[in-house]
């Protein structure tokens, strides 16, 4: 079951306190990033393994920029990738959720997970309370995943989530070299199936 824990005011795009934003699954506790997530952050980028599929590795000052980018996000749009954290331990174990930057093929919502939370079902999960929250408040009509050609867990999971792949895709620079596949759905698609679950 997912729930809104804390929100302030409607989630209109840069209409709402977003600070205040947090949404609680089973297992998971997903909001905006905060400072101190930012370890675990810079963590998750330097393992070559982990971050294979959202941007490759990077140290600790690249991080830094891209962790900055999605708290930037939230701020200007509204929105961003939530961090999750581990009911059960508190821990930062990833960011998932809503993803739009300039030039970028749609609206997303993408997923990036610690090793530590593999295979547990968190993306799932998460990814599910993300599109939900994604329809209901901030209106949009569909909703895609970019997902490399070799990334054959994220394409599980998109088809676990209900989505097709829709064929090749580019994103912006200075990702436009990558390879990927846009996958997705429509408003209405998710909600039939929502209500057959």
């Amino acid at each position: 079951m997912t729930r809104v824990v804390a929100i302030d005011g409607l989630c209109e795009v840069c209409d709402v306190n977003w600070q205040h934003i947090r949404i609680e699954t089973e297992r998971l506790i997903l909001r905006p990033p905060q400072q101190e997530d930012f370890d675990a952050w810079a963590a998750n980028m330097a393992d070559e393994e982990a971050a294979r599929f959202i941007g490759g590795y990077q140290p600790r000052a690249a991080a830094w920029r891209g962790f900055l980018t999605m708290a930037g996000a939230w701020a200007i749009q509204g929105f961003g990738m939530f961090s999750v954290i581990e009911k059960s331990t508190g821990q930062w174990v990833g960011r998932l959720g809503p993803w739009q930057p300039e030039g970028w093929p749609g609206t997303e919502v993408g997923w990036g997970l610690a090793r530590s939370a593999w295979g547990k079902g968190y993306a799932l999960e998460g990814a599910v309370a993300s599109i939900d929250w994604a329809f209901e408040h901030l209106g949009w009509n569909d909703v895609i995943h970019s997902i490399d050609r070799d990334n054959q867990a994220s394409q599980a999971l998109a088809i676990r989530l209900g989505s097709r792949n829709r064929g090749p895709g580019r994103l912006p620079a200075p990702l436009e070299d990558l390879e990927i596949d846009i996958w997705g759905q429509t408003r209405e698609e998710w909600l039939q199936r929502r209500q057959q679950s």
